[in-house]
């Protein structure tokens, strides 16, 4: 499926004749999102709308400044759209929780005192979701799947950029959420640990079917992590449309050009026509 148009909807799976259709985990409807700086009132996102279902790999491309971090914090719960909806499960998000974790670009968002195993055993005892032995197994049981058993004990000091990203992954994992909210994890590695990273973030969605929303500027990026790319135009960031990808990227034997091409071409053709936008209240 593919729309082209401001503001569309995506629709996500379609049902058998006669069967209701999926429902969709995350629900982003018509949000724009505003925030003060010290002279401005700047609109990052304007009138935004899409769907995530159940173990989508969703994500949001575009360029700098189109807003695409800014709704990932408003989808973890840490600001309020001016206008329009956001909501988990059916129920609007108004804050944050365990259900929906992140994951940043910046290596040193792992606690340094602790180990490895302590830090995903701690974000799973702050969060209450589980104690004791049964957190300890739980954290051992996601290091492990990020190959990290062996450095189980060891700290973050010793770990290299790639590593650290891994257990930041872990941790996240760890806490089961509902949804994985992934902010340009790979974006600071170089690039042959940036391959393996996506290539390994791929194989344990294949092991666990986890659902992500992830933001990225890289065009081989979305077309290689994402099933569904969601467009965005330049600030404020509105939707130009959402593409499927099958997570390579042959040559289309009827258009005779490739996904990473039509992409370019979407995001750098005529640009959304900016609004202004009048904050509620």
């Amino acid at each position: 499926m593919t729309t082209d148009m401001p503001g569309a909807r995506s629709f996500g799976p379609l049902p058998h004749p006669g069967e209701p259709g999926p429902q969709p985990l995350l629900q982003v409807d018509g949000v724009t999102l505003q925030y003060k700086t010290e002279k401005h009132l700047v609109t990052a996102t304007y009138r935004v709308s899409f769907d995530v279902y159940k173990a989508d790999r969703f994500v949001v491309l575009g360029p700098s400044g189109c807003g695409k971090s800014t709704l990932l914090k408003a989808a973890g719960g840490y600001m309020a759209p001016t206008e329009g909806s956001m909501r988990l499960k059916g129920v609007r998000i108004g804050e944050p929780g365990p259900d929906r974790v992140f994951v940043f670009q910046e290596f040193d968002q792992l606690l340094p005192w602790k180990t490895v195993k302590q830090n995903v055993t701690f974000a799973l005892q702050s969060s209450r979701k589980m104690r004791g032995r049964a957190a300890e197994e739980q954290a051992m049981r996601y290091i492990e799947k990020v190959n990290l058993g062996k450095f189980a004990n060891s700290y973050p000091h010793t770990l290299s950029g790639g590593m650290k990203q891994r257990v930041a992954i872990a941790r996240a994992l760890a806490m089961e959420p509902d949804i994985l909210l992934m902010d340009e994890p790979f974006a600071a590695l170089d690039a042959l640990t940036r391959r393996r990273m996506q290539e390994e973030l791929l194989r344990l969605w294949a092991d666990t079917h986890f659902t992500v929303l992830f933001v990225t500027h890289s065009i081989p990026e979305a077309v290689l992590i994402g099933n569904r790319i969601l467009l965005m135009s330049p600030h404020p960031g509105q939707v130009k449309g959402e593409l499927n990808s099958a997570g390579d990227d042959p040559v289309d034997p009827v258009s005779g050009r490739k996904l990473s091409d039509r992409i370019h071409e979407m995001l750098f053709a005529d640009r959304v026509e900016e609004q202004e936008v009048v904050p509620h209240g």
